[in-house]
């Protein structure tokens, strides 16, 4: 007999999923049943919140969906934090979680880790939630799961099974079917031209794009390529268009300079961004605006109306939207005028830089090492000051080289976890993990994690005795700092007692020479460097 948390094992596996992550509990073991005898391998962290930030990881580095086991009750509420990070950046996630026994839900018993409504919580950081209540179900929701992965704007998606239907029989449901999932949607051909035509009329058009966009086929730089026009990446987008590209800007659309472009330009086309106030208004200063003809292409409907109204607005896949594009304009043969991208940009990244303070331009430039030392180097950030200063104003050397908490849900605790995740997707590049004295201490203990997973990512405590950033906030603000100097235990003495490389950084010089030493290890390494050596102080 197969059990359906066997079969949940053998349909994941015909899905391609190769990694789970999880702790098993009392709730889920009937799901471990088949995982030793599969293709999957799977992953123990410390805490859920590491399993949902591990899958987090990987999947934006992978391109799959991230999968985790979680046990019923708190097992879902400590993964949550991570599952509500990945809604808000449109990560996919799958989260399969326990429930109490069909009979005894709804009525408040106080059973072992029972939620009143388990499903309601997790449909609020999911694209949807759905409670398995016969073995037929799940090949159904598992579809469901998917299609929302490869069609539609790629969420969370939250299957709950009840303990005592995992061990129901499930011989039924075999052999599973070939798989088959929709095309994600494209512009039709009049909604192609009309594109075609407002970028041939424009004169000084601007591309912004997002994380929606996936790089495929490279549609982004084509793109503006054919139109001769500056490109502006958010923070999920650095990376896909190189920086040595002469019309790529690594600066943020939060920077005056990169505003003034954006208000200059008579034509904007925004591509698989949400326009959104964490990458376009970090400051909260209310003064961004699109003015002239603005194109958002989205794959979300809901999305095309929020935060910045369009002149136009089309529904489809950034990257298949992007490709239909630029075949329309190449076979116009004005698409060939020259435009002045290169010099706009150029003037933009210029002035841009010469817009961030000094103590962020040196954080600039300490990121800048990394990525010397460490060619296509992967950096996982947490919202800590350099990654601050970096959204601002970096692009990495590689596709998916920056990512980070700090945007959309601005979740602590993530690089550690995410990093790990992510050396799981790209075992053959350097992944540096980039988090604050303060953000470590959420998960912590996940140090062991990356030790069990043979994961050799390089983790760089940037240690400022606290919440610094919170702690200027407030003296800012004219406010008492409180609250914002937590002590720190010695990173490389711990790091050191779970079996990792550890060392405490002497000089700003040593920098590239301790990054390559920690490399060479072949097993994780932590790095401790005071905020001082690197930042002036003013």
């Amino acid at each position: 007999m197969i059990t359906l948390g066997e079969y949940l094992i053998k349909l994941l596996e015909h899905y391609e999923v190769d990694r789970v992550f999880g702790i098993p509990g009392v709730h889920t073991i009937e799901l471990y049943r088949g995982l030793a005898n599969s293709s999957i391998t799977h992953y123990t962290p410390r805490h859920e919140q590491g399993a949902g930030f591990m899958a987090d990881g990987y999947a934006r580095i992978s391109g799959k969906p991230g999968v985790c086991f979680v046990i019923t009750g708190p097992g879902l509420t400590n993964i949550s934090t991570a599952m509500a990070q990945a809604y808000a950046d449109s990560i996919p996630m799958l989260v399969i979680s326990g429930v109490n026994k069909t009979k005894h839900l709804g009525h408040g018993n106080g059973n072992l880790h029972e939620l009143p409504n388990q499903s309601a919580f997790a449909e609020q950081v999911a694209s949807f939630s759905y409670s398995v209540s016969h073995p037929d179900d799940l090949p159904q929701v598992m579809a469901r799961a998917f299609s929302v992965f490869s069609s539609a704007r790629p969420r969370p998606v939250h299957i709950e099974i009840p303990i005592d239907l995992m061990s129901a029989p499930a011989d039924h449901l075999m052999p599973i079917p070939p798989l088959s999932f929709p095309q994600a949607p494209v512009p039709d051909k009049n909604s192609i031209n009309q594109i075609t035509k407002l970028c041939l009329a424009a004169k000084s058009p601007l591309l912004i794009i997002g994380g929606g966009v996936k790089g495929e086929n490279k549609s982004a730089q084509e793109l503006a390529e054919v139109l001769d026009c500056p490109v502006v990446m958010t923070v999920n987008a650095r990376g896909l268009i190189p920086d040595s590209h002469p019309l790529a800007i690594p600066a943020s659309p939060s920077l005056e300079a990169t505003r003034a472009l954006i208000k200059n330009s008579d034509l904007v086309l925004a591509i698989g961004t949400e326009l959104g106030p964490t990458d376009f208004d970090m400051y909260e200063n209310q003064s961004f605006t699109i003015p002239n003809t603005l194109i958002r292409v989205d794959i979300d409907p809901l999305q095309l109306h929020r935060n910045v109204l369009p002149t136009m607005g089309i529904i489809g896949d950034a990257d298949r939207t992007m490709k239909q594009l630029v075949v329309s304009l190449q076979k116009n043969e004005q698409s060939n005028v020259n435009r002045n991208g290169a010099d706009r940009a150029l003037t933009t990244k210029q002035t841009a830089f010469n817009e961030l303070s000094q103590p962020m331009q040196e954080q600039v430039k300490f990121i800048e090492t990394i990525k010397s030392a460490l060619p296509g180097v992967i950096i996982v950030g947490d919202s800590t000051q350099p990654v601050y200063a970096g959204n601002l104003y970096y692009s990495p050397d590689t596709h998916k080289g920056w990512i980070n908490s700090a945007t959309g849900f601005g979740t602590l605790g993530y690089a550690l976890p995410a990093s790990i995740g992510a050396q799981l997707a790209a075992t053959k590049q350097p992944v540096v993990c980039l988090t604050g004295d303060g953000g470590i201490q959420f998960t912590l203990a996940e140090l062991g994690t990356a030790l069990d997973a043979n994961a050799n990512v390089i983790i760089i405590v940037w240690n400022n005795d606290g919440y610094q950033e919170i702690k200027n906030f407030m003296l800012e603000d004219d406010i008492t700092p409180e609250g914002v100097t937590p002590s720190s235990p010695d990173f490389p003495a711990i790091a050191r007692a779970y079996g990792l490389y550890a060392e405490h950084l002497a000089s700003k010089e040593e920098l590239p020479t301790a990054l390559k030493r920690a490399h060479s290890e072949n097993r994780p390494a932590l790095i401790q460097i005071e905020e001082n050596l690197f930042t002036p102080v003013v």
